[in-house]
């Protein structure tokens, strides 16, 4: 994720902030706007000095993981393509969504208090994840794996059905089998045999 300095951080520092974010998704998640600094310090195994350096307020820290959380997503993809083909890439990558839509709906209590407060942390995600499934479907298109009348708006809207409908962390197995209806849906139709 982006910081707003200029100034990149230390590895250690970099790695602390990681902790930090990934700790701060769990934490809301479970507990909520309730949940305090010093929890999500020690799942992170870090300080509570070293939080508020990073984070100075619950707003800052909420709207910085939710975009670690986009960040991670978007960023996964050339990974993908780069170790698998097209289409396993973006089965891998739908499973992905789900994991982050998983943690965007334990969040959402304490993401609609930043909103309240005046910030936007959804600004840019829609297009950035947009983004990233163009580049997975462009990818299997050209490599003839998926059907080429589906578009990427096509596919992100039975995404998000998915993510409406089945993303709390005890409905994984039905997103799992909805994620697969949904990429079965996408294999190219066969060359139909001419009647004679």
């Amino acid at each position: 994720m982006a910081r707003d300095t200029e100034r990149p951080l230390r590895a250690d520092a970099q790695r602390n902030r990681e902790k930090i974010l990934a700790a701060a998704v769990r934490v809301f998640t479970e507990e909520g706007l309730d949940a305090h600094f010093e929890r999500i310090a020690k799942e992170a195994g870090v300080g509570t000095g070293t939080l508020y350096r990073n984070f100075p307020t619950r707003e800052a820290l909420i709207e910085a993981a939710y975009r670690n959380e986009v960040a991670r997503l978007c960023e996964a993809v050339p990974g993908l393509l780069a170790t698998m083909p097209p289409r396993e890439a973006l089965r891998a990558w739908t499973r992905r969504f789900i994991d982050y839509a998983t943690a965007k709906l334990g969040m959402a209590e304490a993401l609609r208090a930043v909103v309240a407060s005046g910030t936007n942390p959804y600004a840019e995600s829609h297009e950035l994840i947009q983004a990233a499934l163009t580049s997975l479907m462009n990818a299997a298109t050209a490599a003839g794996a998926i059907r080429t009348d589906i578009s990427p708006t096509d596919m992100f809207a039975a995404l998000a059905g998915i993510a409406l409908t089945s993303a709390g962390p005890d409905q994984r197995e039905q997103a799992e089998r909805l994620l697969d209806l949904t990429l079965d849906g996408l294999r190219p139709t066969p060359p139909q045999a001419p009647d004679n």
